[in-house]
């Protein structure tokens, strides 16, 4: 994966997205704050309980993933990748997160919805 220098809020990033896309979602949690506030399509997410349940339905769909870049400064991250489902491996995502404390505190999840509902039969 392509990355910038390591910023602090770049690892904090990167090691939460490590923990939850390999099915520990408890761990990536450590990275959230209590107030996050995640924006992903069709949904807004308030609170980590909230953003914890969000992630624990999709985590375990994840089959595999390939990270394409990550880039970072001291306050914001930006994940490009593509997770992979029974559904689809080539579908990307992105997050956009700023982190304050070492916490995330905002997280813009961008994916298509579509594309990993279960597979349409054609």
């Amino acid at each position: 994966m392509a990355t910038t220098s390591q910023s602090t809020a770049l690892e904090i990033a990167l090691t939460y997205h490590r923990a939850w896309t390999s099915g520990d979602v408890d761990s990536a949690m450590a990275h959230v704050a209590d107030d996050v506030v995640c924006h992903a399509p069709g949904n807004e997410i308030r609170g980590k309980a909230a953003y914890q349940n969000f992630l624990n339905g999709f985590a375990p769909r994840l089959t595999g993933l390939t990270d394409i870049a990550a880039f970072g400064d001291e306050d914001h991250v930006v994940l490009f990748y593509c997770p992979h489902t029974a559904a689809t491996s080539t579908a990307p995502a992105a997050e956009h997160m700023t982190i304050r404390d070492g916490l995330i505190v905002t997280n813009d999840l961008v994916f298509d919805r579509p594309s990993f509902g279960p597979p349409s039969g054609r």
